[in-house]
Protein backbone atom coordinates (compact mmCIF):
# COMPACT_ATOMS: atom_id res chain seq x y z
CA UNK A 1 0.00 0.00 0.00
CA UNK A 2 1.29 3.41 -0.88
CA UNK A 3 -0.86 6.26 0.39
CA UNK A 4 -0.10 9.58 -1.34
CA UNK A 5 1.11 12.27 1.05
CA UNK A 6 2.34 15.76 0.11
CA UNK A 7 3.35 18.48 2.58
CA UNK A 8 4.31 22.11 2.17
CA UNK A 9 4.92 24.07 5.37
CA UNK A 10 1.63 23.74 7.29
CA UNK A 11 -0.49 22.42 4.41
CA UNK A 12 -0.94 18.66 4.14
CA UNK A 13 -2.52 16.95 1.14
CA UNK A 14 -3.47 13.34 1.64
CA UNK A 15 -4.32 11.69 -1.63
CA UNK A 16 -5.74 8.43 -2.79
CA UNK A 17 -4.31 5.00 -2.16
CA UNK A 18 -2.03 4.46 -5.13
CA UNK A 19 -2.06 1.21 -7.07
CA UNK A 20 1.67 0.57 -6.60
CA UNK A 21 1.16 -1.69 -3.62
CA UNK A 22 -0.44 -5.06 -3.15
CA UNK A 23 -3.91 -5.49 -4.64
CA UNK A 24 -4.83 -7.90 -1.89
CA UNK A 25 -3.92 -5.46 0.89
CA UNK A 26 -5.92 -2.68 -0.79
CA UNK A 27 -8.91 -4.98 -1.13
CA UNK A 28 -8.66 -6.17 2.48
CA UNK A 29 -8.46 -2.60 3.83
CA UNK A 30 -11.52 -1.49 1.86
CA UNK A 31 -13.51 -4.58 2.88
CA UNK A 32 -12.53 -4.14 6.53
CA UNK A 33 -13.60 -0.50 6.57
CA UNK A 34 -16.98 -1.31 5.03
CA UNK A 35 -17.76 -3.58 7.99
CA UNK A 36 -16.64 -1.13 10.70
CA UNK A 37 -19.53 0.11 12.90
CA UNK A 38 -20.49 3.77 12.60
CA UNK A 39 -19.68 4.61 16.23
CA UNK A 40 -15.96 3.84 15.86
CA UNK A 41 -13.30 6.34 14.82
CA UNK A 42 -12.93 4.83 11.34
CA UNK A 43 -16.69 4.55 10.91
CA UNK A 44 -17.18 8.19 11.80
CA UNK A 45 -14.46 9.23 9.36
CA UNK A 46 -16.01 7.10 6.61
CA UNK A 47 -19.48 8.56 7.19
CA UNK A 48 -18.26 12.16 7.50
CA UNK A 49 -16.34 12.03 4.22
CA UNK A 50 -19.14 10.08 2.53
CA UNK A 51 -21.63 12.81 3.42
CA UNK A 52 -19.47 15.41 1.67
CA UNK A 53 -17.87 13.55 -1.22
CA UNK A 54 -19.66 10.24 -1.75
CA UNK A 55 -19.70 6.78 -0.25
CA UNK A 56 -16.81 5.27 -2.21
CA UNK A 57 -14.49 8.19 -1.46
CA UNK A 58 -15.42 7.92 2.23
CA UNK A 59 -14.59 4.22 2.27
CA UNK A 60 -11.21 4.78 0.61
CA UNK A 61 -10.41 7.65 3.01
CA UNK A 62 -11.12 5.40 5.99
CA UNK A 63 -9.13 2.55 4.38
CA UNK A 64 -6.20 4.92 4.02
CA UNK A 65 -6.47 5.83 7.70
CA UNK A 66 -6.61 2.13 8.57
CA UNK A 67 -3.42 1.42 6.63
CA UNK A 68 -1.72 4.23 8.53
CA UNK A 69 -2.80 2.69 11.85
CA UNK A 70 -1.53 -0.71 10.73
CA UNK A 71 1.79 0.77 9.60
CA UNK A 72 2.42 2.50 12.92
CA UNK A 73 1.24 -0.55 14.84
CA UNK A 74 3.73 -2.77 13.03
CA UNK A 75 6.55 -0.23 13.25
CA UNK A 76 6.14 0.93 16.86
CA UNK A 77 4.39 -2.15 18.31
CA UNK A 78 1.51 0.06 19.48
CA UNK A 79 -1.00 2.36 17.83
CA UNK A 80 -0.26 5.89 19.00
CA UNK A 81 -3.59 7.58 18.33
CA UNK A 82 -5.73 5.09 20.26
CA UNK A 83 -6.15 5.59 24.00
CA UNK A 84 -3.93 3.32 26.02
CA UNK A 85 -5.22 0.70 28.36
CA UNK A 86 -5.53 1.86 31.94
CA UNK A 87 -2.72 0.69 34.17
CA UNK A 88 -3.52 -2.53 35.92
CA UNK A 89 -4.18 -2.01 39.58
CA UNK A 90 -2.26 -4.31 41.89
CA UNK A 91 -4.32 -7.11 43.30
CA UNK A 92 -4.70 -6.73 47.06
CA UNK A 93 -5.32 -10.03 48.72
CA UNK A 94 -6.63 -10.20 52.25
CA UNK A 95 -4.29 -11.65 54.83
CA UNK A 96 -4.91 -15.29 55.56
CA UNK A 97 -5.41 -15.98 59.25
CA UNK A 98 -4.07 -19.16 60.70
CA UNK A 99 -6.82 -21.37 62.03
CA UNK A 100 -6.68 -21.81 65.79
CA UNK A 101 -6.40 -25.45 66.76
Amino acid sequence: MTPTHRESDTTVHRGRITKQGSRLVRWAAVEAVQRVPAHTRLGQLRDRVAARRGRNIGVVAAARELTGLVFYGLRDHHIRCLPGRPAARPVVRPAVRAAAA
